[in-house]
């Protein structure tokens, strides 16, 4: 009797389908056991699902069997969009090569592979560059600008950027805020990155604001909805989203006559310049950004070449 042969296009589908399953396992690892946020999980989720597509098409069956050349090839792959998606920054290649010796380094730890072939790749150099942050000026004129109208809505996005801007958070940690995240106005708060709570004190002018936003404003959004507890909401009673903070910002941005791109992880930017300005230890800026390490803090340290001739010019004995 013939012995059933299978088919190549089969292979592949099992192939595809044992990488997936590999795949599921890792990102309910990083969801449930490491706690991850949910945009981190899906960040993950993006580039390895490019990463399976390659190595499958490649003709690896398993993780196990993906060799350090193919790991080199994917990063080479994503930089040029060679693969057939778009080409990557050197950042985001980086961040890709990331995800996937996570993913390698879970599979080795679980047994599921004896060897990571990630471990000696490297990702492209990537021009280290200065956080652009604006100016005291410019962020004062952001902030008045979101507070002219009537109604609720410029009271509600007034305090929403003053937050932002007092306290250097993420905008996903602002509009994640309930109502008794902020009862002592003095401080809130924030819950970062790996569900890391922090604590972080607020200025005067943004108590204020909050102040003003809860008492004649929040009430008349809160009547449109169902009650939520979330701090900032929507025109629906519901809360706030992220896109709908960006919009509020970019309208604010737009009156205030900034030509400049303006996002939510500028007000972040200008929060830690500022305070290093001013004098802050770097390790206090840490803390009160959520960073990890501060190596990832200290890039706010760096000054322009502009900034380095003014002081050689200035404190120099023989500079002039």
């Amino acid at each position: 009797m013939p012995t059933a042969t299978a088919h190549p296009s089969s292979s592949r589908q099992a192939a595809g389908a044992a990488l997936d399953g590999a795949l599921r396992d890792y990102l309910a690892h990083l969801s449930v056991e490491r706690g991850l946020s949910a945009n981190t999980v899906a960040a993950y989720r993006r580039d390895l699902a490019r990463y399976v597509a390659f190595v499958d098409a490649a003709g690896r069956v398993r993780l196990d069997s993906v060799t350090e050349a193919d790991v080199t090839a994917f990063v080479e792959a994503v930089r040029q969009g060679s693969d057939g998606g778009r080409p990557l920054s050197p950042s985001s290649t980086a961040r890709a090569l990331a995800a996937v010796r996570g993913w390698h380094r879970f599979a080795q730890a679980e047994g599921l592979a004896r060897d990571d072939p990630s471990a000696e790749v490297r990702a492209p150099t990537q021009l280290r560059r200065l956080p652009h942050a604006l100016s005291v000026d410019d962020v004062a004129a952001l902030l008045d600008a979101a507070g002219t109208g009537d109604g609720p809505l410029p009271l509600r996005d007034r305090a929403l950027l003053e937050l932002l801007y007092a306290t250097g958070a993420r905008i996903s940690e602002i509009v994640g805020l309930d109502v008794d995240g902020v009862a002592d106005a003095a401080v809130v708060r924030l819950l970062g990155k790996g569900s890391k709570e922090r604590v972080v004190p607020v200025g005067s002018f943004a108590r204020d604001a909050l102040q003003a936003y809860l008492v004649r404003a929040r009430p008349a959004l809160a009547a449109a909805g169902r009650g939520t507890a979330a701090l900032f909401l929507n025109t629906r009673g519901a809360r706030m989203s992220r896109q709908t903070a960006w919009a509020a910002l970019q309208s604010a941005a737009a009156r205030a006559g900034l030509t400049e791109h303006v996002s939510p992880h500028t007000l972040r930017h200008s929060f830690a310049t500022h305070l290093l300005s001013g004098g802050a230890d770097v390790r206090v800026v840490q803390e009160l950004l959520g960073h990890a390490s501060v190596t990832t803090t200290q890039i706010y340290t760096m000054v322009t070449p502009d900034a380095l001739r003014e002081v050689y010019a200035a404190a120099h004995p023989r500079a002039r």
